[in-house]
């Protein structure tokens, strides 16, 4: 037996592997490791003034440009980080501008089905970094976000809103738009989480909208590491999580890392290139997956099936299994896919997504997600179909035998 109590099953009878994780990391694009072979042979600092510092300074400034071009934004306003998590750390703070004006916020108000990085608070005070509670799709509750805003407002707290643009487990796109106006009636700051939606859906319609964005490079074929905070204005800025050199305008020290940003811009332009096309053809190729596995597996449930999700992504609910046993299963039978609940050094717990949604226990438990990217095939997911036939059946016996 293996960790969770999953039985070895048979591989692959070709042999082949498949990954379908791409909401975890999408595997690098060519072009970006093209950028980055090339970043490589740049050996100076871009804050050096000399013609080496000056190469790798238009190294960056040229990704730079690319990210703001695909987001709609001024390139001042980009601010490279470690990744959207950081990015996301260093939005979520209470003293913030907006076009140069001070904007203080004294409550974060955040849809019930965020990403843990947001959910944290982060410097926001725990008693006043506030969930507010979604439908059964997972969409936030719009009228809910109005009663909280404005009880926080008649008693003189500024809120910022962090509303996801889609969620990272169901892909259930969010009603940003009609949020972020809540939010400017209440003189409001707006953040918005943009990590699963680069790349797929268009973030220069909704910049306008908002006052930050995060964005992360691997969701979208980009190298990991490397991710940035988006001002849609150049003059909005929040106090710097990690003061340093004056780096990225004073809004974080250190030296940039030349080869992922450059990585990240050329991602960036490769998804812009081809992103209508290329997201009709994942769509069409997540469809039929889940026609096929309805059809063909019984006790089966697509979770916000209805809802306007992601081109790429379903979340695949399964009876009489437990998540986490049937993701080693299908590793062991080389299909590489993700369990609906957050898995944390061999802790598994349930998904706060789902328990926001009140999906029933019986059906959380057994949510697997499926995430396709830009080198997803026809064959990939016919074999994907033909893996959970196979083994879907297998787990279901051991639990039952279990039991």
């Amino acid at each position: 037996m293996t960790e969770h109590g999953a039985a070895p099953v048979s591989g692959s009878p070709s042999g082949r592997r498949v990954y379908l994780d791409h909401n975890a990391s999408s595997p690098l694009r060519p072009a970006a490791r093209e950028a980055m072979i090339a970043a490589f042979e740049v050996a100076g600092n871009p804050s050096s003034v000399h013609a080496h510092g000056r190469a790798a300074r238009a190294l960056m400034e040229k990704a730079r440009a690319e990210i703001a071009a695909v987001a709609g934004a001024d390139p001042r306003g980009i601010v490279f980080t470690s990744g959207a998590t950081e990015a996301i750390a260093l939005a979520l703070n209470p003293e913030v501008e907006l076009a140069g004006r001070a904007k203080s916020c004294g409550v974060l108000l955040a849809s019930a089905v965020e990403h843990p990085a947001v959910m944290k608070g982060h410097c926001f005070p725990s008693r006043y970094a506030i969930a507010v509670d979604v439908d059964g799709d997972g969409r936030i509750d719009l009228a809910a976000l109005d009663a909280s805003l404005k009880r926080h407002t008649a008693g003189g707290r500024r809120a910022m809103v962090a509303l996801q643009l889609a969620n990272n487990e169901t892909g259930v796109v969010q009603p940003i738009l009609e949020a972020a106006r809540l939010a400017r009636t209440y003189d409001g700051v707006v953040f918005c989480d943009a990590v699963q939606g680069a790349g797929r859906l268009a973030l220069d319609l909704i910049a306008p909208h908002v006052d930050f964005m995060a964005v992360s490079a691997h969701k979208l074929g980009g190298p990991q590491g490397i991710g940035a905070l988006i001002a849609t204005h150049p003059d909005s800025r929040v106090p710097p999580l990690v003061p340093g050199g004056g780096q990225e305008r004073g809004r974080r020290g250190g030296t940039e890392n030349v080869a992922a940003i450059a990585g990240f811009g050329a991602a960036v332009s490769a998804a812009r290139a081809v992103r209508a096309a290329e997201q009709m053809r994942i769509k069409e190729l997540r469809d039929q997956f889940e026609r096929e596995v309805l059809l063909r597996i019984p006790g089966v449930r697509v979770i916000a099936a209805k809802a306007d999700r992601l081109a790429n992504t379903s979340l695949i609910a399964f009876q009489g299994v437990r998540a986490e046993t049937l993701v080693i299963a299908l590793d062991l039978a080389n299909l590489s896919v993700s369990a609906g609940a957050a898995c944390s050094s061999g802790k598994v717990g349930a998904s706060h997504v789902l328990a926001a949604m009140a999906v029933e226990p019986e059906w959380a438990g057994g949510a697997i997600r499926f995430s396709l990217g830009w080198s997803s095939t026809r064959e990939d997911m016919e074999f994907a179909v033909d893996t959970l036939q196979r083994v879907v059946p297998q787990v279901r016996s051991r639990s039952t035998r279990a039991a």
